[in-house]
């Protein structure tokens, strides 16, 4: 087992660091950071910040050889992904590290992308360069978990957001619920809209709030809104129209309801025929448009179907210091429960205050 030193650690932290700029502009792609170091100096550092551009061990090369020119041979780089091994929109960055004369290359974790997949690290060994991988590798893992799942299980990571009372309601019985948290906790949300791929939600959240589902702060670019429909009730004046990158997913619908909605904006996909979508499959094809990471604000009904399908990896709790009473909407519509076996455990990640809001990270934990 590989024995890190305090060095090494110092700068794979800078390495996630600079690979945390892309949290928001790099779908599909991984955010990847890179650090070269040479007798104990910094000498180039870079990150992949969009797709299409140079990923981060070349931004790190450019860098080096423009400040510390002819001086790269023998450095040690240091990467939170595995350096790709195959031609896509740019050129296999092991093979720009093998070129630039590095001696030892550190990885955080390896490239979960079956095209990569232990390529990039064998590429580099079989030019003599020392290869070390596992550092930090959690942090890593967390920074990219979207392309991760997207990668290993078909399906985007799902973040089910919910706002709350304390006593566990979304809305009053007339589905009032503007508004149950307060401004820092609504803020808090933008952030992780922003980092999202896209954003989904039912026909009932639809009909019933009519919301804009966009990024509300600054950012490179909005999240795909999406809009489980099955029979295409999209009101062709809804505000989430009016600025388009709408998808909606639907099972039935007659082709005047299509062509009102597409003459609208809106891009549709039929996920099978029967009454409801499926939404297994609606992620899948998510997965397959490069959908990294999904988050859902939706009611109870949609948050609680995909629960009960087991593809919720991760729930955003905000729970404001309200009552709002036994006949107010719950967070999740699931099936009775007839004994305690049957319950949903969470395994909370995080908790801490937001404004006078309590934000609870929680992931479901399933049956093996």
């Amino acid at each position: 087992m590989t024995t890190f030193t305090a060095n090494d650690f110092e700068y794979m932290s800078l390495a996630l660091r600079l690979a945390a700029q892309g949290l928001n502009s790099t779908t599909p792609n991984p955010r990847v950071g890179c650090v070269l170091v040479k007798d104990g100096q910094i000498i180039g550092q870079g990150a992949h910040l969009k797709a299409g551009e140079p990923h981060a061990e070349v931004m790190a090369l450019r860098d080096a050889a423009q400040k510390f020119p002819n001086n790269i041979l023998g450095a040690t780089a240091y990467v939170t992904l595995e350096p790709c091994s195959h031609f896509g929109r740019t050129p296999p960055c092991a093979n720009a590290l093998v070129e630039s004369g590095v001696a030892r290359v550190v990885v955080a974790m390896q490239d979960p992308n079956p095209k990569v997949a232990g390529d990039g690290l064998k590429i580099l060994a079989a030019a003599g360069i020392a290869v070390e991988h596992g550092l930090m590798e959690a942090q890593a893992r967390e920074l990219n978990i979207g392309f991760v799942t997207r990668m290993m299980q078909n399906k985007p990571y799902v973040r089910v957001k919910i706002a709350a009372s304390l006593d566990g309601r979304t809305a009053l019985a007339n589905r009032e619920s503007k508004w149950i948290t307060g401004e820092p906790a609504r803020h808090d949300v933008q952030q992780w809209r922003a980092r999202s791929c896209a954003i989904l939600t039912g026909i009932g959240t639809m009909l019933a709030d009519n919301p804009h589902m966009n990024v509300r702060i600054p950012t490179t670019r909005q999240p795909l809104k999406i809009i489980v429909d099955s029979q295409l009730r999209t009101p062709i004046d809804a505000n989430i129209l009016k600025d388009g990158n709408v998808l909606i997913a639907y099972t039935q619908a007659d082709d005047a309801r299509k062509s009102a909605l597409l003459a609208a904006g809106a891009e549709l996909i039929q996920i099978g025929n029967r009454p409801q979508v499926c939404l297994k499959t609606l992620l899948s094809e998510l997965a397959k448009r490069g959908i990294n990471e999904l988050m859902v604000e939706a009611g109870q009904t949609l948050n609680g179907a995909l629960l009960a399908a087991g593809l919720v990896d991760e729930f955003i709790f905000y729970y404001a210091p309200l009552i709002l009473g036994a006949d107010a909407h719950g967070m999740l519509a699931i099936p009775t429960l007839q004994s305690m076996q049957e319950r949903i455990s969470l395994k909370i990640v995080d908790t801490r205050q937001v404004g006078q809001d309590i934000r609870v990270l929680a992931k479901p934990v399933y049956p093996q």
